[in-house]
């Protein structure tokens, strides 16, 4: 793959050509879910950005030359939580809840990790970094707690960009009387009866547990050392848990630098609206596949360039499926082989241009170009299974049913036309009630066509 690969790094600002360390073993740590109830579709935007990159990744340097973590967090107080919400044990409600990620993500078409780490199974790895980290005189023990003193890493912020003064006014800390800076964070807290609990680190009698941020510090450094290429996640996270994971490690490990290069991913609303369980707009995984294929909604995902705000709509799941079955189609009457298109493998490699790479694969489609479908399958997309599951669909259309929908198909077209457009919409609408997947186009004379088939 000659093609150069460049990615926007969130700490320098700017996007930037990306050479790996080690080309041997190229090394990724992206967060992972907190595993106490399902994932919701705004987790799915990071598992599914990361998922192309790996692939991509894979491609480049090799399948064996790859190594991605992405963790799961399974002691966190929302766990401890909702574990007693429902009278189950803990170790109940986070294997349960794995095996539904798992599901979903399967479903939407993600590869596993290479590695997926547990916090509860690198304990002793946090509590080293703890103890190194009170030595050097980064973190101090208070009220059987240890805490991060920001103030002794003088880059504390570069990654948000913001004073200190900046990030205490614009975040939310615990207020404790046993910090000595409002800034400062907990890396080790004692336990409650009932809480998960382990021995604690810096001569704490009491047992305790981990905070958030220590974890991930830990996990990624048992598996990709102390410095590696690519930390991803979410532009929620960015702030404080990449800041705060990067000062810890920075201070452990006596490093520059965690990550070559820091990756963050949009927010995700929903129809137009900030999702919320009070707007009524929520939407785990699960529940989307209950509107569109795993196909679907990953490729609905992937409409929008990873960096940029993406609204969930219908008409964008809608539009997606459209997509789908032109693809399908051109790969059911044309075949494919070979190796991906060097325009689409251009425009992913600059900084993952998803939009581009998919209008890409739409010109392949109308050439009836065989490098379609390998195309594809760097975005994790199998168009020959989905080419094979719409010819069985279609078979199944009964020739009754192909007439009805063929008339009414002419009728809508007469309307649009005619530019009655109330009739039209009126004739969709019905055809859509139907299962009608409608798919608008024009022929060589620019004449206005229709393409269809059944929804599955």
């Amino acid at each position: 793959m000659n093609t150069t690969l460049t990615l926007y790094d969130t700490r320098s600002r700017q996007k930037r050509l990306f050479t790996p360390a080690d080309p041997d073993n190229v090394r990724m740590y992206v967060c992972g879910p907190t595993v106490y109830d399902f994932a919701h579709i705004g987790n799915a935007r990071p598992f599914l950005v990361f998922d192309v990159l790996f692939r991509l990744l894979r491609a480049r340097y090799g399948a064996e030359h790859v190594t991605y973590v992405r963790n799961i967090t399974d002691v966190e107080d929302k766990i401890n939580a909702r574990a007693a919400e429902r009278g189950i044990s803990i170790e109940a409600l986070t294997e349960a809840t794995i095996a539904d990620f798992h599901a979903d993500v399967d479903a939407i078409g993600c590869l596993r990790p290479t590695v997926e780490p547990r916090a509860t199974g690198h304990i002793a790895q946090m509590r080293a970094m703890i103890d190194s980290l009170v030595a050097s005189g980064h973190a101090y023990v208070a009220d059987d707690h240890v805490l991060f003193a920001v103030g002794s890493l003088a880059t504390y912020g570069a990654l948000a960009h913001r004073s200190l003064d900046e990030m205490l006014a614009g975040a939310r800390v615990e207020v404790a009387p046993y910090k000595r800076d409002g800034m400062d964070f907990v890396l080790w807290k004692p336990s409650r009866a009932g809480e998960p609990a382990w021995p604690s680190p810096a001569g704490i009698a009491v047992p305790g547990r981990p905070g958030w941020h220590i974890e991930c510090s830990a996990m990624a450094r048992t598996h990709l050392g102390d410095t590696f290429d690519i930390h991803g996640g979410g532009i929620d996270l960015a702030f404080p848990h990449h800041e705060n994971e990067r000062a810890q490690t920075l201070a452990a490990c006596h490093v520059d630098e965690m990550a070559n290069v820091w990756m963050h991913n949009g927010f995700l609303q929903v129809e137009g609206r900030k999702m919320s369980k009070s707007e009524g707009n929520f939407l785990t995984i699960r529940d989307a596949l209950q509107m569109g294929t795993g196909t679907e909604l990953r490729l609905a995902m992937l409409m929008t360039q990873y960096r940029q705000p993406i609204d969930w709509t219908q008409k964008r799941l809608a539009e997606a499926r459209a997509l789908l079955g032109h693809w399908a189609d051109a790969i059911g009457e044309g075949g494919q082989g070979g190796e991906a298109d060097a325009a689409f493998l251009a425009a992913l490699s600059d900084d993952l241009n998803t939009p581009l790479a998919i209008a890409r694969l739409s010109e392949l489609a109308k050439e009836g170009d065989p490098s379609l479908g390998p195309s594809a399958a760097l975005l994790g997309i199998d168009l020959a299974a989905l080419a094979a599951e719409r010819s069985a669909h279609t078979e199944a259309v009964t020739d009754d049913m192909r007439e009805e929908v063929e008339a009414l198909i002419a009728e809508r077209l007469a309307a649009r036309k005619e530019r009655r457009f109330a009739d039209a919409d009126r004739v969709r609408d019905e055809l859509v009630a139907r299962g009608v997947v409608l798919m608008d186009g024009k022929n060589a004379d620019g004449e206005l066509t229709t393409d269809w088939t059944i929804a599955k």
